[in-house]
């Protein structure tokens, strides 16, 4: 019998942890993914997936395949499409780490100190771009980039945008 009211008491137990379906996810839901193609002969290429967060916050994760060492490229997102010369850096987002390929970044303002919202972002003329590296010449190779928000939806005559340099600060 004291066997019985152990158990009961340990049922009784389990089931009142929390199961991962009584788990709130601090994302919403709501998401956008953009293809990141190959900006150089590095043939780098993947996506960048926009993801609203409950708190108002936006996260972009960017995953990219061909890349790898120990390198840090530095990640851009620019007003304007890929094509826009010397666009302005609208943010600087977490350096893709090279062996990983990956890169996330939690944000509500852009450099400016400007709010954005995830649906503000989506809307926004921008583009993505990846670099090969901060400095130097590794500055102006872009081995990956996308246009997001209304870029990406504006229609190009070839049906693929050139990717224009960067601006130099």
């Amino acid at each position: 019998m004291k066997g019985l009211g152990i158990l009961l008491v340990l049922a009784t137990m389990l089931a009142c942890q929390p199961s991962s379906q009584d788990v709130v996810s601090e994302f919403t839901g709501n998401e956008t993914t953009y293809d990141l193609q190959s900006g150089s002969a590095h043939g780098v290429t993947g996506t960048v997936v926009f993801k609203e967060r409950r708190d108002g916050k936006v996260t972009a994760v960017i995953q990219l395949k061909g890349t790898s060492g120990n390198l840090k490229h530095p990640v851009h997102l620019h007003l304007g499409d890929l094509a826009t010369a010397d666009a302005d850096i609208a943010l600087l987002l977490t350096p893709v780490d090279a062996n990983t390929g990956r890169s996330e970044t939690t944000f509500n303002m852009l450099s400016d100190e400007s709010v954005i919202t995830y649906p503000q972002l989506i809307q926004l003329a921008a583009s993505v771009k990846i670099h090969l590296g901060e400095v130097g010449e590794a500055r102006n190779v872009i081995i990956a980039a996308g246009n997001i928000g209304s870029s990406f939806t504006k229609a190009t005559p070839t049906g693929r945008t050139g990717i224009a340099t960067c601006k130099s600060e």
